[in-house]
């Protein structure tokens, strides 16, 4: 089991035809995506060859979900188009929009997750500025290498998709139900907590690591959410614990303000939820193969 993505998604690709939106459809296939059409209205009609495989392209997310019954949505159109392809999804109906697209202006985030909310929560977002969803073994949708991890029964939730991969490797024996990039941007659709509900919920989903940074109080909120709901062990990791007050380390949505979203006060909310916190990547997935050792 996995949870937004499984091996019956059926899948679409807005930017399929540029060369990144091309890159990783073909890559996704090889995952054993099951793609079923790409966007884009100058090339609505044509097909393309992925290794054998054509693809058709079609003029809107709308015309593609008729046509296929899509129901998962990953966007690769550059920032200036991001927030256009994310409203068009939204206003399709379709249940997951999954958009990697980094640099989106902060304003249009905001504008196409109010778009979502107010038509009702009817598509979930992930991203922007994010690695994708991937469930070992049955589907891959973004950018998550498919080869660094097998299936099993760890869900994985970050902001960094780096982090995302290094895990999924240091555990890629034990393997994952779902690994959940959410992106590190300020104003992100999918959080950690509806990640953290989502797995509580699958019961196929017997632990889950969570890693998070430095800047705002997402973690922080996420640790009260594990202490009231979560009864599934949870193993924390938050990058920047050398990061300096008052800069901008990687992430837009990575920056200090005063005391307020250090590494140390995540890691100290987390701790009180019950949650153990590894100091290094490595020490984190230690930390989560003893639990699965002893499940």
């Amino acid at each position: 089991m996995a949870i937004w993505l499984t091996k019956d998604s059926k899948v679409i690709v807005q930017g399929m035809t540029g060369s990144e939106g091309s890159k990783h459809t073909r890559r996704m296939l090889k995952a054993g995506t099951n793609i079923v059409g790409g966007v884009n209205p100058r090339k609505a009609g044509t097909t393309v060859d992925f290794d054998g495989t054509e693809v058709p392209v079609f003029g809107s997310v709308a015309d593609a979900m008729k046509e296929t019954g899509a129901d998962v949505t990953v966007i690769f159109v550059p920032p200036a188009f991001t927030k256009g392809a994310v409203v068009e999804a939204i206003d399709a109906g379709i249940g997951l929009a999954v958009v990697i697209t980094e640099g989106v202006p902060v304003h249009d985030s905001a504008a196409f997750w109010a778009h979502a909310v107010a038509t009702g929560n009817k598509t979930r977002i992930i991203g922007p500025n994010c690695p994708g969803v991937a469930s070992p073994g049955a589907s891959n949708a973004g950018i998550i290498p498919a080869d660094i991890s097998g299936s099993g029964r760890i869900g994985l939730v970050s902001k960094s998709g780096t982090l995302t991969y290094q895990l999924m490797y240091e555990l890629r024996d034990i393997g994952f139900s779902t690994a959940v990039g959410i992106g590190g941007d300020p104003i992100i659709g999918t959080t950690h907590i509806d990640a953290l509900a989502a797995f509580q919920d699958d019961p196929e989903t017997d632990a889950i690591v969570m890693i998070g940074e430095i800047g705002g109080d997402a973690e922080e909120r996420a640790a009260e959410f594990i202490k009231a709901h979560v009864t599934k062990p949870v193993v924390g990791y938050i990058a920047g614990f050398t990061a300096p007050p008052g800069k901008t380390m990687g992430h837009a949505g990575a920056i200090i303000s005063g005391s307020s979203g250090t590494a140390d006060a995540k890691k100290e909310a987390l701790e009180a939820a019950g949650v153990k916190v590894g100091k290094t990547p490595s020490e984190t997935a230690r930390l989560m193969r003893e639990i699965m050792s002893g499940l």
